[in-house]
Parts: C-alpha cells; sequence; structure tokens
C-alpha cells in the first residue's frame, strides 16, 4: 500500500481517526477512500468547517443512507459541547430518561458515540457496572430489550445484532385452495376420470372408488417498501427481513417480489434474490438510487399498477405496504391507486413504524386515506413488533378477513 501524503500537523491522524470511527459506526470506508479523502483536503485546503465537511462526506460517503450518520460522528468530531453533554446522558444506560425540556436522541447518535468513544481505554468498565446494576433493578435480559428496541435508536452494535436476529424470524404463510384437484386416499370427491382411466385395462370393470381433493399452494409475496428519508433506517431493516423471508427454506411463500419506492418505483426483486445478503444490499442500493428522498406514495402505487399489478399479483398474492403513509402528493391519487391495489391482491397488510407512538391517531391524510383500505394495519418498528406480524398472520392466514381493523 502506498505511503499517505504527508502534511503538517496532525491532519492526516485526525482524518484516518475519523475514518476509523466511520467504519465503527457502520459506514464501509476503504483506505483508497482514506487517500482520496487526504488529497482532497490538501487541494482544497483547510480554511472553513464546512468545506471541511463538505470535502470529506463527497470522498468518504458513497450511499445516501450514510449521510446522517456520518453528520453525527462530523459533529462529535468537533467536539461540540452541547452535542457531547447529551450523547454522555444517552450513553449512560441508568441516564437514558430524558428531561421534559430536553429534545430526544437524533437517529444514529449512538451508532456515531459507538464509532468515537468505543475504543477508548476504560470505555468499557463504567458501562459494564451500570448494566449489572439496571440487570439487577429490572431483570430484562439483553434479549429482551433488543427485541423492543426501536430500530432508530440502536447503536451499531446492537444494528448488528438485530440483523442476525431478524434472519430467524419468519412470516407464516398458510397454503390456498386452489381449482386443480389431485388423489388422495382421504379426499371427500370421487375421481371419475381416474376410475373410467383404470377400467379400460379391465374391460370396462370398475375395480374401486377412487378419490382426490383440491391442490394446495403457497401463496406470493409482494413487497412494496417505503425508502425516503423518514423510514430510512426501517426500510432498511425491512430489506434485510424480506431477504430472510426469499431464503429461509421454510418460509412457505411461492415467489417472493420486492419493489422500493421514494419519488420513483423500482422492481428490486432480482437484487434480493442474490444469496449473500452483503452482495444482495450493495446491488439494491445500486438499482434503488432515490433512498431518503420524497415521498410519492400515489404516483408509486399508480407505477406498479400500471406496470406490475397484472405479472405479480395473480394467484392470490398477499401485498405488504411499509410506510408511514405522510403523502407529500396527491391524496385524491392515494386513494385511488390503493383501492385499486387492494381489489387486485388477496389482502393488503399496511406496515406503519409510527404505531411505535402511543398516542398514535390518523390524523395525515395520507394515512386517513389509506386505513380504509387495508386488511390489516401493523407496526414493523422493532424486532418484537415483526413477530407479532407473524404471529397475527398464524392466526389470520393469507385470506382476507370480513373487515379491516388495526393490529
Amino acid at each position: 500500500m502506498q505511503a499517505l501524503p504527508h502534511t503538517e500537523g496532525r491532519l492526516v491522524d485526525n482524518i484516518v481517526h475519523f475514518t476509523r470511527a466511520l467504519r465503527k459506526a457502520g459506514v464501509p470506508v476503504g483506505t483508497a477512500q482514506l487517500r482520496n479523502a487526504i488529497e482532497a483536503v490538501m487541494a482544497a485546503g483547510f480554511t472553513r468547517k464546512d468545506d471541511f465537511f463538505v470535502t470529506l462526506r463527497a470522498t468518504l460517503i458513497s450511499r445516501p443512507e450514510h449521510f446522517e450518520t456520518f453528520e453525527q460522528v462530523f459533529a462529535l468530531f468537533w467536539r461540540d459541547p452541547e452535542f457531547l453533554e447529551r450523547m454522555v446522558r444517552e450513553m449512560l444506560p441508568l441516564m437514558q430518561v430524558m428531561q421534559p425540556d430536553q429534545p430526544p436522541p437524533k437517529p444514529a447518535q449512538r451508532r456515531a458515540a459507538d464509532g468515537l468513544w468505543g475504543d477508548q481505554p476504560g470505555a468499557g468498565d463504567a458501562p459494564e457496572r451500570e448494566e449489572l446494576e439496571v440487570d439487577a433493578k429490572f431483570s430484562m435480559s439483553d434479549r429482551e430489550t433488543l427485541m423492543r428496541q426501536d430500530f432508530e435508536q440502536m447503536s451499531a452494535a446492537e444494528l448488528t445484532d438485530a440483523k442476525t436476529a431478524i434472519r430467524t424470524l419468519r412470516l407464516p404463510a398458510p397454503p390456498i385452495l386452489t381449482r386443480r384437484y389431485r388423489a388422495s386416499s382421504s379426499g371427500g370427491r370421487a375421481d371419475v376420470k381416474a376410475m373410467l382411466r383404470r377400467s379400460l385395462h379391465k374391460g370396462g370393470e370398475i375395480d374401486r372408488l377412487s378419490l382426490k381433493q383440491r391442490r394446495l399452494r403457497p401463496p406470493n409475496l409482494v413487497v412494496i417498501c417505503d425508502i425516503s428519508g423518514s423510514m430510512s433506517v426501517y426500510s432498511r431493516m425491512m430489506m434485510h427481513f424480506l431477504h430472510a423471508l426469499t431464503w429461509a427454506p421454510d418460509a412457505g411463500w411461492g415467489k417472493v417480489h420486492g419493489f422500493t419506492f421514494g419519488t420513483r418505483l423500482t422492481n428490486v426483486t432480482r437484487s434480493l434474490h442474490l444469496r449473500d445478503i452483503d452482495m444482495a444490499l450493495d446491488d439494491l442500493g445500486r438499482e434503488a438510487s432515490d433512498w431518503k428522498g420524497g415521498t410519492r406514495i400515489g404516483e408509486a402505487l399508480h407505477r406498479f399498477n400500471r406496470d406490475w399489478s397484472r405479472r405479480v399479483l395473480g394467484q392470490g398474492a398477499v401485498v405488504l405496504l411499509i410506510t408511514d403513509g405522510l403523502e407529500r402528493g396527491d391524496v385524491g391519487q392515494l386513494r385511488a391507486e390503493a383501492e385499486r391495489l387492494a381489489k387486485s391482491c388477496k389482502r393488503l397488510i399496511w406496515l406503519n413504524p409510527l404505531l411505535r407512538w402511543d398516542g398514535f391517531s390518523p390524523q395525515a391524510a395520507g394515512i386517513k386515506a389509506l386505513l380504509p383500505l387495508v386488511d390489516s394495519f401493523h407496526s414493523c418498528h422493532s424486532l418484537d413488533s415483526l413477530a407479532e406480524l407473524g404471529a397475527a398472520f398464524a392466526r389470520h392466514g393469507a385470506g382476507r378477513p370480513s373487515s379491516a381493523a388495526p393490529s
């Protein structure tokens, strides 16, 4: 490997420390990107904080979903006193209850703090002692805490554990009846064709009764996932969940189709069918270029109904619509396209991370438009919520209930 460029002072050391922090916070940064960052800073000069920020982001970040973590690590890197004070409170397990006049922690703050402070000498002693006190007081295991924790507030290590745990979750797919029949010794219907066919070899004599029953087949699953800025963390976790359903041998689903939308609709089915999860998500990130953009739910559903509905919704497909329902476009179009989608599939299920709030009520126009058209309504903000979704599927199956109600 070539030596890094020489500069006066500790600029190179600081940039190296910064890239190491990004790696620990979950952002993939290679040696080539580090070298490009140092050369870019030397060429652009080090005069203003904003210029330094833009230069590092342009050379170190290649995917838009990493912008937020980069901003948090950069803020810590510049030692903002107020920011550090809030982060110290957040990092101490016994002081996680926020004061009434204190804003809630922003997403990716804990991941940024892990990246900058996780390797400091003595950093692990105090958290371990505090964790023992928390366990003694609340009698809560690490797994139970992880299962209940919001994806958006997880640290980098917790997100890694959650991605591992999410691959063990299942979404039961009860088989559906078809119009075709198969031979069965316990069927409830006589198979006249089979008896007549066999009688041709016995001089027209029917020697025994043949029975048949209707065939069963697994339903298809279609996932339409919102990847706008407000859904960024949740949509990434749902892509891990969808990949697990695609490759799980006991999932019970037929064909699994995936679509993402922000400002445009993208078919990511081929990406999800790559066996390696890292390769699948990298390919998905290249295909879906509108991560963390705006939201046009009505337009996305219109494109799906126009271009893909007849291809993937045949034979009783179940649709998972994953979005917070915060429509930026025409609500009338959203209502019309969602109604068409509901009539085209066997069951339309809405997953909304906003249900994590106890006081949630459908006030937004997009939510009001979607809610009467879906068959069931669930949250998707944590591992527990996904496990509850699987339990709901096990109870009700893939069929359409008599009335839609939030679950």
